[in-house]
């Protein structure tokens, strides 16, 4: 079985043998251990039948994404399993492979990317003519968390396991304010 874990976003989302569950919570960090823990337990299953466990690593929120990617490695640490890292971008591209994916970033532009554009920041003057390059444009819809279960048992199977790290596409608040 292979646990998927999104703390990208506001919501703290879970996968799991085919169920899903998304939970409000006002703090991820408070809420993440006990509600990943109940969402196995509601799924029948134990933290022993995980195989695998695939996290969301961006784009995002930045702490979401860090705790999200710390969690899912100390889990996997303890159970002696692999921990991979799929990216928003993975999930669109899943459904839609010919799609150009558009995600407003909330600060006045976009994360994008598409096969064949590695994932960047673009702003809408430049997004508006080069999403034109692919038939379709996706990412103002939700994504099916759901698939990353096959992307996870695909990179494992093609030994694709890079070190789970953050995907920055700009850099932090912090790095932008510096002196």
């Amino acid at each position: 079985m292979i646990l998927i874990i999104n703390t990208s976003g506001g919501n703290l989302e879970f996968v799991l043998d085919g169920q899903y569950k998304s939970v409000a919570v006002e703090k991820q960090s408070v809420a993440l251990p006990a509600e990943c823990e109940k969402f196995i337990t509601e799924c029948g299953t134990k933290w022993s039948d995980i195989d695998a466990i695939g996290v969301v690593v961006g784009p995002g929120s930045f702490t979401g994404i860090r705790l999200g990617i710390a969690y899912a490695k100390g889990i996997a640490m303890g159970l002696n399993i692999p921990v991979v890292g799929i990216s928003l971008f993975d999930l669109y591209l899943a459904a839609t492979p010919d799609a150009f994916v558009a995600i407003d970033s909330g600060r006045g532009d976009f994360f994008v990317a598409a096969n064949g554009l590695a994932p960047q920041t673009m702003e809408i003057e430049e997004l508006e003519t080069k999403q034109m390059e692919w038939p379709r444009t996706v990412g103002h819809r939700p994504f099916d968390l759901r698939l990353g279960v096959n992307i996870v048992k695909e990179k494992i199977a093609s030994g694709d396991l890079a070190p789970v790290v953050p995907m920055y596409l700009r850099p932090s608040y912090a790095e932008q304010n510096k002196k």
